[in-house]
């Protein structure tokens, strides 16, 4: 026959002179920044044609090869619209690029 083990409870241990709460200090909380909302670009066939026209313009006036980055600028809008425009302008055989620059066909 298995033994009963009996548990005795021990005597609670004294309770502790209740501590003061030590203040906390809250750290102040780092301002939010600004949800920075990335301008995308829009892409359907209205704005992939301004975009071309401007990519078209810019290369004009210049008159020689330009990287996209030179594109973009003289343009004034983003890389990323530079290449929509650029692909549009590519599709029709306007634009013959080598060593990295692009001109007009």
């Amino acid at each position: 026959m298995a033994e009963k083990k009996t548990t005795t409870k021990k005597a609670a241990a004294p309770a502790k002179a209740a501590e003061p709460k030590k203040a906390t200090v809250k750290k102040a909380a780092a301002p939010k920044k600004a949800a920075e909302k990335k301008a995308g670009v829009a892409v359907n066939a209205e704005n992939a044609g301004f975009k071309a026209g401007d990519v078209y313009q810019a290369l004009a006036a210049a008159s020689k090869a330009l990287t996209v980055k030179e594109i973009a600028k003289a343009a004034k809008i983003s890389e990323e619209e530079t290449l929509l425009g650029l692909g549009w302008l590519f599709k029709e055989g306007k634009l013959a690029a080598a060593d990295e620059k692009i001109t007009l066909a």
